[in-house]
C-alpha cells in the first residue's frame, strides 16, 4: 500500500510534466546536452592524466634499469641527489 502512496505522485508529475508547451522540453535537452558535453570533456582529461600516469611509471622503470646498469653507489650520493632522483627533479647521466 505504501509503494501505491508513493507512486502516485510521481505518476502525477509526470502527467503534468508532459502537458507541458512553454519550451521546457527544449531547455531541459539544452541542460542535459551541456552535461554530457562537460562529461565528455571531464572523460577526455582523465584519459590524458592516465597516459601521463602510464608514461612517468615508464620512466621511473626505466631510470630504475639505468641505475642498476650503471651500478651507481648510492652510499657515495648526497641526501640532495638522492632526493633529486626521487623526485624527478634529475636523471642519471
Amino acid at each position: 500500500m505504501k509503494k501505491i502512496g508513493l507512486l502516485l505522485p510521481v505518476a502525477a508529475a509526470l502527467a503534468l510534466a508532459a502537458c507541458g508547451g512553454k519550451g521546457d522540453d527544449k531547455l531541459g535537452d539544452r541542460v542535459e546536452q551541456a552535461a554530457d558535453n562537460r562529461a565528455d570533456a571531464l572523460e577526455a582529461q582523465a584519459d590524458n592524466l592516465e597516459d601521463q600516469a602510464k608514461a612517468v611509471r615508464k620512466t621511473g622503470e626505466q631510470q630504475e634499469d639505468a641505475i642498476d646498469a650503471a651500478d651507481v653507489n648510492a652510499q657515495a650520493m648526497s641526501n640532495g641527489e638522492k632526493e633529486a632522483l626521487i623526485n624527478g627533479s634529475d636523471k642519471l647521466r
